[in-house]
């Protein structure tokens, strides 16, 4: 009942934001959300009003509180993966078939979910231009110029078409329409002028603020991508350029040049304890809804328990790879009845005992198996990144990630040798075996192992054309790569046309 009341209040807030928003004038998708805090009244058609950027940038990193959520940005990147099942239990996790649609990629123009997370981004690069507009300093212009890359990057990733309003442009006005390939451009752009104005920090659980390595990050995963983002079509094919591969190398030199590695403890990148991987993490709450979508309800912290992984991921994990979890401790401390990365078995309260599941009155013990639908309330491995008892911030950009960025980027430019180097020595520290050879496929499930459930799975899959072929998937299509442009959004900017195969 706990996820069916959380679930429900999320869609019908999302539904509701979707109809007012349609039914506004012309820049429908790219006002101001009215909830913010910072909000300024100009009248229809007058020009730009500048704001305090002081209050408007801290306004600008609240908002990425949006991505501790389960729902949006994080099951737009996971559910549609292999790494991830949503599966319904009886008539929990039904909501009107909207986490079936994404495993089965099956979403439509009008996904509830698509049409919120369409809405949340472009409002929020809108709100950079208007810090940018505002007499920013130096600093807090080049974190806002960062922060509308973020969200314009995500849009891009998503949706392929991006859409851009200027701050004195009217109501009546239509936002203008990048290409994919020139929102890429100007994305480039927007980061490395961005790159001046900011300082370098080293690792730290509290960087929230936007400093040079995250922008190293972001500049490496672009061209890490490039091939994707600038093909003639969605499903490629796709050609790496030795060149792009080569600034993706450059750009994580330079930020493990700033101190960053990978940390000996995998799972201490998602806790408060300092370490030596978080480059950017979010500023607002802790990211709990990762933990309550996939939790028991009978377990403490009691979830909702929905999400689990397929058995077919979980065994790309050896016993010995630190990456598939630590064992809870049950020493009757809060918590502690639960283990870190996946759950497999009978599970235990916090003094050692175990679980019963009080709707079948049967020992609670996940099974290896899970359907997508009709799933008993005990089926399927659930994946703990973000443990409740240790869980500090949401992470968007860590060491590790880049470390297979880097790896993936010398093997696709034909340094297979310096590759596998850096593979194994990733896994050396993970604790998992020494590989003698290092192919694609090989490389695609490193990525998977090192970055599971982080909210880049999709992503991954695309770039090694494997998005279309994943388990569950009904809808084939490979121009699924891009998920449609909300009819809303059609509707309401006439500048817009529809992604193919929809």
């Amino acid at each position: 009942m706990k996820h069916l009341i959380n679930s429900g209040c999320k869609l019908h807030k999302i539904i509701l934001t979707s109809i007012c928003m349609f039914s506004l004038t012309n820049c429908t998708d790219l006002v101001n959300d009215e909830k913010d805090s910072v909000v300024r009244v100009t009248a229809p058609g007058s020009s730009f009003s500048p704001g305090n950027p002081t209050e408007m940038l801290a306004s600008a990193y609240k908002d990425l509180g949006a991505y501790n959520d389960q729902a949006n940005m994080f099951a737009m990147q996971e559910n549609p993966t292999a790494e991830l099942i949503p599966p319904t239990r009886s008539v929990d996790w039904g909501d009107n078939g909207v986490w079936r649609a994404y495993d089965t990629h099956t979403w439509t123009t009008t996904h509830p979910q698509l049409i919120g997370t369409w809405n949340q981004l472009n409002q929020r690069a809108f709100k950079a231009n208007e810090i940018i507009a505002s007499n920013p300093s130096a600093a807090q212009g080049a974190q806002a110029k960062f922060l509308r890359a973020f969200n314009m990057f995500q849009v891009m990733d998503f949706f392929g078409k991006v859409p851009f309003r200027e701050v004195t442009q009217g109501v009546d006005e239509l936002p203008r329409v990048m290409s994919r390939s020139d929102a890429f451009d100007f994305i480039l752009k927007d980061l490395e002028d961005a790159l001046a104005g900011l300082n370098s920090m080293t690792p730290s659980p509290k960087n929230g603020v936007v400093s040079k390595e995250a922008v190293y990050f972001l500049l490496a995963k672009m061209y890490l991508n490039k091939a994707v983002y600038k093909a003639a079509q969605v499903e490629g094919p796709y050609t790496f350029a030795k060149a792009d591969m080569d600034k993706v190398v450059e750009y994580v030199d330079a930020i493990a040049k700033a101190g960053y590695s990978l940390d000996k403890n995998y799972f201490n990148s998602f806790t408060a304890n300092e370490g030596t991987e978080v480059i950017w993490a979010s500023t607002e709450g802790i990211p709990s809804n990762l933990w309550n979508c996939t939790l028991h309800y009978n377990m403490n912290p009691g979830g909702w328990n929905g999400f689990a992984t397929l058995a077919e991921f979980y065994d790309k994990f050896e016993s010995t790879d630190m990456r598939k979890g630590i064992a809870p401790k049950k020493d009757g401390s809060q918590y502690s009845g639960v283990g870190y990365g996946f759950l497999i078995g009978q599970q235990y309260n916090d003094k050692g005992e175990p679980i019963t599941d009080t709707r079948t009155q049967k020992l609670l013990s996940f099974t290896r198996d899970v359907p997508l639908s009709g799933a008993a309330t005990d089926k399927g491995i659930r994946v703990i990144k973000y443990h409740p008892a240790t869980a500090y911030k949401f992470v968007f950009m860590r060491y590790g990630q880049a470390a297979v960025m880097k790896a993936e980027a010398l093997l696709r430019s034909g340094n297979s040798a310096a590759a596998l180097t850096a593979v194994n020595e990733l896994r050396k520290i993970r604790g998992a075996s020494t590989l003698t050879s290092l192919t694609e496929d090989i490389m695609f499930d490193e990525t998977s192992r090192e970055c599971y459930w982080e909210g880049v799975a999709r992503t991954n899959e695309i770039r090694f054309g494997k998005f279309a072929t994943g388990a569950g998937v009904v809808n084939t299509d490979p121009k699924r790569a891009l998920y449609p442009i909300p009819s809303s959004a059609i509707v309401s900017n006439s500048n817009l046309t529809q992604n193919e195969g929809y």
